[in-house]
Parts: structure tokens; C-alpha cells; sequence
């Protein structure tokens, strides 16, 4: 009956998946690498089973998009792009799966295009949008196991879960939300079914080897995560994330809403219940925990499914105009913040775009709002894109300064992973030794002592002139990252002439104390 039942609406649904990869595509050009993009193309060039601040998912990606396709910053984008189309695929057949019709599926994937959440987070390389991926395949799996009864689907889970928790830890989070919702409705009895656990051992098998790679290295994640909640997460206060969920999806917050609602209360979806109060459970706990906005993300497909269908239960075939209002109310709101999170036009043109909304549309202040609560003319991931390409040129130009033999004696050190990662990126264009830093995972990657007579030194903090001019026979400022635009506008290139065996002291104290945290 489940099979006679449902209808194929992959040719529909693939139109809409073509819509957000062409738009992907669009703002590919544009700009260029943002700063995690560059972490994460190094740590596939150290490829292991953790680092630092991620799993290993997001290095193995970019490694295989290296390797296949190039340096490009459209070869980099290439897998974000694939998955976004994928997020999209999914929620169409979510919708499909809750028995919503082609208006239902147009609301839900319409969503997934347009809602400033998703327009924001799917297009670099960063582990968020692989992370959104695995949480809305893990939905539709569960969904389908509970059409069908196959417990194929069990098994799919699994590998899912485990493979989802390679590539973010939050999807563990929201694996334990969503046995929460089971265990509050009917369908608590899937949990007692016997292949269950061998999909939880499928699970486990996947990430053991993060587990183990973890305990070997001092268990960084919860350093991480200690560091980020001391910088950035203690800020985020209870009332800023709840704020921030009715605000990321724009005017589509009608779609989650209604989606929600029909989740708690339709007779017709029953059967999903569950979802909502797994939906109310990665809330909570997020919110408890003072994690960013972004870290919700991946629940919303499964809400706009839901939402999709409710809406096209209230609004029947017939009711055209009621239909073509409520395409107008989602999607006419969310054109004017569009090209300020998906970098669809050029440099010109998109600042522009951002000086008419600070004249007349001030409400979308929020957006232009950094990590330092300050106001800036773009927004932080489109600043982050900038600056890279002129710092590089800058360290290139120093390097070659030097004769061959001093280049032998010569090392390159970064202040932080962003710069780190744009010099082992671009150095590739002007042969310069691998850099070295000691933030993020670059140091795993340094050696235990340093000896070099000249390091050429990208300063983002002073530390030349508040700690290290005492150690070294002479210092020179080169230049600096002039790009109003960047993020590191400011950062400056030092050359270090003869450091003193004092520095070398400093580097290994301070390594010492960055391995072990």
C-alpha cells in the first residue's frame, strides 16, 4: 500500500535543486577564499582522523576536491555545492514522505533557496553545511523506516550518525534529540526494535576512530570548546538565541511555524510527532549551552517539510490567488537581504547593495554585525574573504628580498590559523616554505624546537613590539593588509633579524602548552 501510495516527484523537486546549485554557482567568482576555507584546504593536506576544532569529514572533502579539481576557489566549492543541491533533494522528498503534493514541496525547497539561514551557511567549505546534510538525510530515513517498516533504513541511520559525527560533534546532539522525541510519542517502540542496535553499532564503528584519535591527543575538542564558550559563546545569552531562530529564516518563519504546529497537533501527521519535540529538545539544549545560531540549522528542512504540507492543507488546489500570495509573503522579503549573504554580484555592486540597506533598510543592521558587537560594511564572512592575496603577496615579496642562502635560514610564522592557511595556500604560487603557527590545528604540524636567522613574522596582535623586538638583533616593519574591506586589514609583515635562543625557548614552552590542550 506504501508503495502504490506514494507519488514520484523527483523531476519537480530536481527543478528546485537546480535553482540553488545555479545559484551557488553564481557566487562562486566572487571574492575570494573566507579564512575557514583556508584551515580546512591545510588540513587536507595533513590528513588524519581529528584535529583540533573539527572531525575529520570537511579535511577529507578537501582533499578529494584538491585532487580532483584544482586549487580554484570554484574547485573548493565544488562538494558545497553538490551538497547544498542534495539539502534541497532531501527536504523535497521529506515533504513527499509527510504526503505533501508539488505546492507543499515548492514551499519546502523554496526554503532551503531563499531562507537567510540556509542562503548563508551553503555555499563554503566549512563543516556546517555537510553537518545540515546529515542531519536532514538522518530525518528522511527515519521517516522512510516508518512508511515502510524496512529496516535497511535502520542500518542507513547509522551510517549517517556515524559518518555525521566525523564530520561536526552536534551531530551527536541531535541523534540524542531525536531519541528524545521517540521516547515522548507512539513511535518510541522503533528504539526497542533489535536492529536498532546494530545500527548504533555501525554508529559507534564509524567514530571510534575519532574517539581513539581524540584520547591520543589530549581530548582537544573539549579545549576547543572550553576556549570558544570563554570567547564567544558566554556572550550569546538566552534571549540573543532565541531571537536569532525567529530572525535566520526570514519571512520563511511562517513555513517552520506552521510546520511545527501541525507536527504537535495534525491528526494526519501523527506519526511524525516526534520531530517536534526533537525540534524542542536540540533547541533547548543549544540554548543551554550558548551555541551559535547556525548550530540549529539543519532542523529546519524537516520543519519546512511539515510546513509545506500544512499550508497546502489550508490552502486547497483551487485557491490560486491563495497560493500565489503566500509565494509572494516567503519570498519577496528575502530578495532584498539576498546578495548580502550570497555573494551573487560583484564586489561594486554588492556594496552597494549594502550602503542602500544601511540608508533605508537599518533593521538589517543585524547582519553587518561582527564577533566584536561593532558595525562593519559587509558582513564577517564576506570579510573574512578579503585580504588574503595582497598579505601573501606581501610575505612573497619579503621572502624574495632575501639571497638564496638566507631563504635556506629563513621561516614563515602566522599569529593565527586564517593567515596560516592563506600563506600555505598561496605560497604554492610563489614556492615559499610551509608556514608555522601555533593556533588551531598548525601546531600539530610544527617542530619541537626552531633555530632559523631570519623569520619573516604576520603580526595581528603587536607581538613584535610588545614581546618579541627584545629577542631579536633587528626587526622591519614590511607592510600590512590595506583592504578596507578585510577583516585583517591591519595585520602587518614583519622581517626578524638573528633571533635569540630566547625565542626558541618562548616557542617551545608555548607549543608544549598548545599540544596538551
Amino acid at each position: 500500500m506504501y508503495q502504490n501510495r506514494r507519488s514520484t516527484y523527483a523531476g519537480f523537486i530536481l527543478v528546485f535543486v537546480a535553482i540553488k546549485v545555479v545559484l551557488n554557482l553564481f557566487a562562486m567568482p566572487h571574492f575570494g577564499f573566507q579564512r575557514d576555507e583556508l584551515l580546512h584546504l591545510a588540513l587536507g593536506d595533513h590528513l588524519a582522523w581529528g584535529y583540533k576544532e573539527v572531525p575529520p569529514v570537511i579535511a577529507v572533502i578537501a582533499k578529494v576536491s584538491s585532487t580532483l579539481f584544482g586549487d580554484s576557489i570554484f574547485a573548493t566549492r565544488v562538494f558545497c555545492t553538490v551538497f547544498a543541491g542534495l539539502i534541497v533533494w532531501f527536504t523535497g522528498l521529506i515533504t513527499v514522505e509527510l504526503g505533501g503534493r508539488k505546492f507543499a514541496i515548492a514551499l519546502a525547497c523554496l526554503g532551503i533557496i531563499l531562507a537567510p539561514s540556509f542562503v548563508a551557511s551553503e555555499y563554503l567549505l566549512q563543516p556546517v553545511i555537510f553537518d545540515q546534510f546529515w542531519w536532514v538525510l538522518t530525518v528522511y530515513l527515519i521517516v522512510k523506516y516508518i512508511n515502510s517498516s524496512s529496516v535497511k533504513y535502520l542500518y542507513f541511520i547509522g551510517i549517517a550518525i556515524g559518518l555525521g559525527l566525523l564530520t561536526k560533534y552536534t551531530m551527536g546532539f541531535f541523534a540524542f534529540a531525536l531519541v528524545i522525541g521517540l521516547l515522548f510519542t507512539k513511535q518510541r517502540r522503533l528504539l526497542f526494535n533489535k536492529h536498532v542496535l546494530g545500527a548504533t553499532f555501525v554508529a559507534v564503528i564509524l567514530f571510534i576512530p575519532n574517539v581513539i584519535w581524540q584520547f591520543q591527543h589530549h581530548l582537544p575538542v573539549i579545549t576547543h570548546m572550553s576556549t570558544l564558550r570563554k570567547t564567544q559563546l558566554d556572550y550569546i545569552k538566552p534571549s540573543d538565541f532565541i531571537s536569532q531562530q525567529l530572525l535566520v529564516n526570514g519571512s520563511f518563519i511562517i513555513l517552520w511555524l506552521t510546520g511545527f504546529f501541525f507536527l504537535i497537533f495534525s491528526f494526519k501527521l501523527r506519526k511524525y510527532q516526534f520531530l517536534a519535540f526533537a525540534y524542542v529538545a536540540i533547541f533547548l539544549f543549544l540554548m543551554e549551552m550558548s551555541g551559535k545560531n547556525y548550530y540549529l540549522f539543519g532542523a529546519y528542512p524537516m520543519l519546512f517539510a511539515a510546513g509545506g504540507f500544512g499550508i497546502e492543507r489550508w490552502i486547497k488546489n483551487n485557491k490560486y490567488q491563495l497560493r500565489t500570495l503566500t509565494f509572494v509573503v516567503l519570498i519577496i522579503p528575502s530578495l532584498p537581504i539576498f546578495p548580502m549573504l550570497l555573494p551573487i554580484l560583484p564586489l561594486n555592486q554588492t556594496l552597494s547593495f549594502f550602503e542602500f540597506n544601511r540608508k533605508y533598510n537599518s533593521f538589517l543592521d543585524f547582519v553587518v554585525i561582527w564577533e566584536d558587537h561593532q558595525k562593519h560594511p559587509t558582513t564577517q564572512d564576506y570579510g573574512d574573504m578579503f585580504g588574503w592575496d595582497e598579505m601573501s603577496k606581501k610575505v612573497a615579496d619579503t621572502y624574495n628580498t632575501l639571497t638564496p642562502d638566507q631563504q635556506k635560514r629563513t621561516i614563515i610564522w602566522a599569529d593565527n590559523y586564517g593567515e596560516a592557511g592563506a600563506i600555505h595556500h598561496f605560497g604554492k604560487l610563489y614556492n615559499l616554505p610551509d608556514v608555522y603557527s601555533l593556533d588551531s590545528s598548525f601546531t600539530l604540524w610544527t617542530p619541537p624546537s626552531l633555530n632559523p636567522d631570519y623569520i619573516i613574522y604576520i603580526d595581528d596582535d603587536d607581538n613584535v613590539t610588545k614581546r618579541l623586538a627584545p629577542y631579536v638583533q633587528s626587526y622591519k616593519k614590511i607592510g600590512e593588509v590595506d583592504n578596507p574591506l578585510a577583516r585583517e586589514k591591519g595585520t602587518t609583515v614583519y622581517l626578524l633579524t638573528k633571533p635569540s635562543r630566547m625565542i626558541n625557548y618562548i616557542y617551545q614552552h608555548e607549543r608544549a602548552k598548545k599540544l596538551l590542550e
